[in-house]
């Protein structure tokens, strides 16, 4: 196959016992490229890969339940030995690098440079590793947010990121083969002024059809919510093959 996701860890919003927060292993086309890094998800990592030989790590949006594990990797490349033969790319919202240097009281991000390369995510992002495409597309939430199409020989990943409903999905995930959606939320509690900044099972459902995916993959299911249940729900709306992301779990396609 083309294309295969290992979920490292899909919790939501902190890690629980052998459950790591938002993380997965995209592996196509001689590429390797770590999708969030949620907590807990660099230990789980080393169990599919060595993370020196990543070819990219790619970060939705700064929250800390897909983002801090990046302090993991970068204690683990510059003084872990795991340090890889050149800086690994990181595709992140623009403030990534400063988070991590003031988090480790860095007054800059210099010392950073010899492992880990940042490079800004913006709407239309797009880069090829070796014969993996990576496109970005801004999705809706409230921080700054990205979204992932993911193209190798043919096979298309779509992933959501942490996002409210918009029209950006539908074209992420436009034919996608496997959809990665959120569905945090069981349901709308009163705001409704306000922009929703995550998806219920229902609204996953509905952006998997109306993009026309092959299969979804519920994810994030926040603690109001079961996995069974967000899976059953967006199934009942989506009509066609879905799955929970369990831990360790490969798909490929």
């Amino acid at each position: 196959m083309p294309l295969t996701l290992t979920v490292l860890g899909a919790a939501s919003p902190h890690p629980g016992p052998d459950r790591p927060c938002s993380g997965y292993l995209l592996a196509g086309g001689g590429a390797e490229v770590w999708v969030d890094a949620g907590p807990g998800t660099f230990a789980a990592l080393q169990r599919h890969t060595d993370p020196a030989r990543l070819t990219a790590i790619w970060i939705s949006h700064l929250h800390a339940d897909h983002s801090a594990d990046l302090l993991a990797a970068a204690y683990a490349f510059a003084y872990g030995g795991m340090t890889p033969a050149a800086p690994v790319p990181v595709y992140a919202p623009q403030d990534c690098a400063r988070r991590l240097a003031g988090f480790l009281g860095r007054p800059d991000v210099e010392f950073l440079k010899g492992v880990l390369d940042f490079r800004s995510l913006y709407d239309g992002h797009d880069v090829r590793h070796w014969n993996l495409r990576l496109a970005t597309r801004a999705v809706t939430h409230d921080t700054e947010a990205y979204g992932l199409r993911a193209e190798c020989q043919g096979s298309v990943f779509a992933y959501s990121g942490d996002s409210g409903p918009c029209a950006a999905l539908t074209g992420l995930a436009a034919g996608a083969d496997l959809f990665l959606c959120e569905a945090d939320v069981d349901g709308h509690r009163g705001g409704e002024h306000l922009p929703r900044v995550h998806l219920t099972p229902e609204d996953a459902g509905r952006a998997a059809r109306e993009a026309r995916v092959r299969e979804l993959l519920v994810t994030h299911v926040g603690p109001t919510l079961t996995r069974a249940a967000a899976t059953a729900r967006a199934g009942e709306v989506f009509g066609r093959p879905t799955r929970a992301a369990m831990e360790g779990d490969v798909h490929a396609f």
